[in-house]
């Protein structure tokens, strides 16, 4: 059966050592081989240090439009505490993909009276006057109020974007919309197929077996890694498996990933027989997938026989619809320029 342990997280930091298929680690037995890990994403410095980051890329502000007239106004009540310790899951200067929320935790819940203030002084800036909103996410480890996304409305980012996100007087962070890619795997066919730079392929995988089956919806690149230690005994599992996976895709704070997996020799296109993670040949397909994608594109997931991942669980965000999005905003929507 799947099993959520994701205790010990927080958006932003989705970098530290991940272990098992189908669930986040517990603080036993499970280790990564840092020589091995590839770090791309998440960011465990507060916003002080983007601050001086800010002064480095100052320059960069100018490179967009002029402020779009549906643009959020200069706030008109005080700078909130909260934004002093601030975290952000971007880091300053990176390219991300299309469907990259982002995501910005807080050190204690923010109060509902408090939250419109606190999205006002939480300014996004764009080149591309994107249309957005900030929306307040239930983490699966955090509090409710620590955690608010701001994604576009009804479609992902737009390729080439310059994105500019202002933590009120606390520093800033800059960072570059890459080229698209989205990956759609089908549950029912074994089959994955990958739609990046104008060219479509198809990758046979193997998904969740009947009991531990793969989540259903739409997930973004949280990190990745070369090499995981994944250990069945930290998800309730027994010791059905404990070894070192490789080109892992990591999807979830649940503990979803797309990597090689010596079963998809053999089972890939044709039968589902994974602890819920998305598996690949070791022929060099899972290594081609892990050499492509970036930290930011969308993997979805259908005709699994799961519920939608929540939106909370990684990035989920996409799983809402834009009128479910605004319903968690405080603030409204907003044109970014």
């Amino acid at each position: 059966m799947y099993v959520d342990r994701s205790a010990g997280w927080t958006a932003g930091r989705f970098g530290a050592v991940v272990v098992a298929c189908s669930a986040l680690f517990s603080a036993v037995g499970c280790s990564a081989d840092a020589g091995y890990g590839v770090r791309v994403a998440g960011d465990s410095a507060g916003v002080g240090a983007s601050a001086a980051a800010d002064g480095k890329t100052a320059g960069r502000d100018n490179e967009g439009a002029g402020r779009a007239s549906g643009a959020r106004p200069v706030p008109s009540v005080p700078e909130p505490a909260v934004l002093a310790q601030a975290r952000v899951n971007i880091p300053d200067g990176q390219t991300v993909g299309v469907g990259m929320p982002i995501s910005v935790t807080f050190s204690r819940p923010v109060p509902a009276a408090e939250r419109k203030g606190v999205e006002n002084w939480l300014r996004v800036q764009t080149s591309s006057g994107t249309k957005g909103a900030w929306s307040w996410v239930k983490d699966s480890s955090l509090l409710d109020g620590q955690r608010v996304d701001f994604r576009p409305s009804t479609a992902y980012w737009q390729s080439g974007t310059r994105v500019t996100l202002r933590l009120g007087s606390h520093g800033a962070r800059h960072f570059v919309i890459g080229r698209s890619l989205v990956a759609t795997v089908d549950a029912k066919t074994h089959m994955m197929t990958v739609r990046t730079g104008g060219t479509t392929r198809r990758i046979p995988v193997t998904t969740g077996a009947p009991g531990t089956d793969t989540w259903n919806g739409t997930m973004v690149v949280m990190d990745k890694q070369r090499k995981v230690l994944m250990d069945s005994r930290t998800v309730g599992l027994g010791n059905e498996y404990r070894g070192d996976y490789f080109w892992a895709v990591h999807l979830t704070t649940s503990g979803t990933y797309v990597h090689q997996n010596p079963r998809a020799n053999t089972e890939a296109g044709h039968r589902n027989v994974t602890h819920g993670c998305v598996g690949l040949a070791s022929d060099g397909a899972a290594q081609r997938f892990y050499d492509q994608v970036r930290v930011g594109d969308v993997v979805t997931v259908t005709g699994a026989d799961k519920d939608t991942v929540a939106a909370g669980n990684g990035y989920g965000d996409w799983n809402l619809t834009w009128k479910q999005w605004l319903a968690h905003s405080a603030a409204g929507a907003t044109t970014t320029a």
